[in-house]
């Protein structure tokens, strides 16, 4: 079996996104955490590369709702600590 890039991106958000859930299950992160959101984020946007190439486009589309997420969550966390400077 020969691996392209398209193949390392989407094993490499998946490793990400799997990594983030581990995380988050064994609370060594915290949900509400900008890292957590960021492996999130980060993971989905690999693993949306190589659905959108390969043609699963379900798949794709639920990575961009993921992406969507993660970002409105990031930017809540990023307000909310603002306000609290």
């Amino acid at each position: 079996m020969t691996m392209d890039w398209i193949d390392i991106v989407g094993w490499a958000g998946a490793v990400l996104v799997l990594a983030a859930y581990g995380l988050v299950s064994t609370k060594r992160l915290d949900g509400d955490s900008i890292a957590y959101q960021m492996l999130n984020v980060a993971g989905a946007a690999g693993m949306l590369i190589n659905t959108y190439v390969r043609g699963a486009l379900p798949s794709a589309a639920l990575n961009v709702i993921w992406i969507g997420v993660g970002i409105y969550v990031l930017a809540r966390i990023v307000l909310r600590k603002r306000q609290h400077t």
